[in-house]
């Protein structure tokens, strides 16, 4: 099966390490990688001077798409195939109708783009993506973070949803690529246990994650950021993974109060999967 993944460019190192990633990650797999780029020009702009900042971000685009290029066929594996693409618009509206086009099976994707502030670990765009596309999972990938083998990753989930086997695809796709384990973690109050309903749904997690190194953890503490980020950093995670369910999830979870109780999320990639039913 060939896998489709979408990786987005501002020309940023982020972004060029989140695309060094993607083709790490799926080293050996065969892939069509689309890398995109996009432009936008002031409607109110004078029509002769619209015309031509219309062609200088064009080329401006088209040249960086070129480097790009050039930089990762340069040492490429045979199985891996680089589409550029150019488009004037919205990035994250256009990211979608591409997910859709050409039935993309991931966006890995920068937790900053070159405009973003210095003091946001994760980049507005980054963060709109994960909550706004639906179509497949958004890989986020910290800026200083390079690739190196996946050896576990966790899920924490509160068991309080019916899960779907589809959803967590990428998740074991990658497990099985990585060869590595998934630690499914919920953060519970002192003196709770779970009810019926919780031990449902995790016995359907441990149904779907079969034949893979799977385990289950709890944690008691009130805190459960606080919680997620003291289990991460104990086990050595290198990914973490959050079903989206909830709107403006990640713009709570990755807000910048939380991040300082989550900075664990700056040194390791996030995948956000998400529910296909919505």
């Amino acid at each position: 099966m060939t896998r489709r993944i979408l990786c987005p460019t501002d020309f940023s190192r982020n972004a060029q390490n989140a695309i060094d990633y993607a083709i790490a990650l799926f080293k050996k797999e065969k892939c069509v990688f689309y890398i995109l780029n996009t432009y936008q020009v002031e409607a109110y702009t004078l029509e002769l001077t619209f015309t031509n900042t219309l062609e200088e971000s064009k080329k401006k685009s088209t040249d960086g798409l070129q480097i790009v290029r050039d930089w990762v066929t340069a040492d490429k594996a045979v199985h891996h195939e680089f589409h550029t693409v150019s488009e004037r618009g919205n990035l994250i509206d256009t990211m979608k109708n591409m997910v859709d086009k050409h039935d993309i099976d991931i966006v890995v994707m920068g937790t900053k783009g070159a405009a973003d502030s210095r003091m946001e670990i994760y980049g507005s765009q980054t963060v709109l993506a994960m909550e706004e596309i639906r179509g497949c999972p958004v890989l986020a990938i910290p800026s200083k973070t390079t690739y190196t083998k996946i050896k576990e990753i966790v899920f924490p989930t509160d068991y309080r949803t019916n899960f779907k086997r589809h959803e967590f695809q990428s998740m074991v796709d990658i497990a099985k690529i990585s060869k590595s384990s998934i630690k499914v973690l919920i953060v519970l109050p002192k003196d709770e246990i779970l009810d019926e309903d919780q031990i449902n749904n995790q016995n359907l997690l441990k149904d779907y994650f079969e034949g893979l190194d799977c385990s289950f953890h709890s944690i008691i503490n009130k805190d459960v950021q606080s919680a997620i980020n003291v289990f991460l950093q104990s086990s050595g995670s290198n990914m973490i993974a959050f079903m989206n369910r909830r709107h403006h999830f990640f713009k709570m979870i990755l807000s910048r109060p939380m991040v300082k109780n989550l900075g664990y999320y700056s040194t390791i990639p996030v995948l956000a999967l998400h529910d296909f039913r919505r």
